[in-house]
């Protein structure tokens, strides 16, 4: 979820040097010209250049007595080399495992005999330790979950792994809040998430402008980015932080618009959107263009684009002239949401 909160995909590494082809590389040859070798004792060399998989799995060996030649070996003793590695890393990662279990047992014993309160707080640095605290949150959520998701159209990459963290707690009858910006209305692929997971009780809102990302579990943890790249973050389960953060949720809930319904923008006689209020707004407190756009959930593009709408609307020339003529027309004044 807080892939959400932390980024991309966690890596993955599925090298395994005890086994570094998987068995279904046996080439469509091999069976024949392995039991051709069976039945003379011997094969060329040259005859298995198209099915290296004999040789990948021990089935042939030189033979010793021509250097072209290849002998045949019997399978179950092919078999017994290729699996005594894999058999000997898991026997050593059970001892492993066996060690650390005795590692951990002191402190084990002393926890159960004075149970330490749960932390109020606690630093998740990295996006493993974000995402499997997320996991087991997820796992132990029985009733709702608040989100709160700023920055316009999330990746396709991102709403796969929002779909399958979702499922689950769908399934179990776990109600869903979640709160996006304006500009997830023309992301078909947000759309088509909202489909998918509209048998569920999931009830999704948006706004212009949202705080950062909030994720909170059964009302009793939440989690919240502690630094702009998302690599850390807090988990809470302070019931004065948490109770405060599900009534900014509240708040904002309030002020959304649901994502079926149509956005309840009235524009200015001089034909000045509600997002170019918002933009304007922003302009007027001296906010960049890259950070208006992050604000907003749109790209730097768009951002301008809007900006040069605006500033043509009022007969501006320049950014300065821009900031005075907004103050000057009262739209902001105007602003409704």
């Amino acid at each position: 979820m807080f892939r959400t909160l932390g980024g991309g995909d966690l890596p993955r590494n599925d090298t395994n040097p005890t086994h570094p082809h998987p068995v279904t590389s046996l080439c469509e040859d091999g069976s024949r010209l392995y039991a051709a070798a069976l039945s003379t004792g011997r094969i060329a060399r040259t005859e298995v250049l198209n099915a290296p998989c004999l040789l990948e799995f021990a089935l042939l060996h030189p033979d010793p007595d021509d250097a072209n030649q290849l002998r045949p070996v019997p399978p179950s003793v092919a078999l017994a080399q290729r699996l005594h590695p894999i058999e000997r890393e898991i026997q050593d990662r059970r001892r492993t495992a066996v060690d650390l279990t005795d590692a951990f047992e002191p402190f084990l014993a002393i926890s159960a005999q004075s149970p330490s309160n749960t932390h109020a707080i606690t630093v998740l640095e990295g996006f493993d330790r974000i995402n499997a605290a997320l996991n087991l949150a997820t796992a132990e959520c029985h009733t709702e979950v608040l989100t709160v998701q700023p920055g316009g159209p999330r990746p396709s990459l991102a709403l796969t792994q929002a779909l399958e963290r979702d499922a689950p707690l769908i399934d179990r009858g776990v109600s869903i809040r979640t709160l996006y910006q304006h500009t997830v209305r023309h992301s078909q692929g947000t759309l088509a998430y909202v489909d998918r997971i509209s048998a569920g009780k999931v009830e999704i809102r948006t706004l212009e402008e949202l705080i950062e990302r909030l994720i909170i579990f059964d009302r009793t943890v939440a989690f919240i980015p502690a630094s702009d790249d998302r690599r850390v973050a807090l988990e809470l389960r302070h019931p004065g932080l948490v109770d405060y953060l599900i009534k900014v949720f509240e708040q904002l809930w309030r002020r959304a618009v649901p994502l079926r319904e149509e956005v309840p923008y009235t524009p200015t006689p001089d034909g000045i959107s509600g997002v170019q209020r918002s933009i304007a707004q922003l302009l007027v407190e001296g906010h960049v263009d890259e950070a208006i756009a992050r604000r907003l959930g749109m790209n730097v593009r768009t951002c301008r684009a809007h900006i040069a709408k605006l500033a043509n609307t009022l007969g501006s020339g320049s950014r300065a002239q821009l900031g005075f003529l907004i103050a000057q027309s009262g739209i902001l004044g105007s602003t409704d949401h």
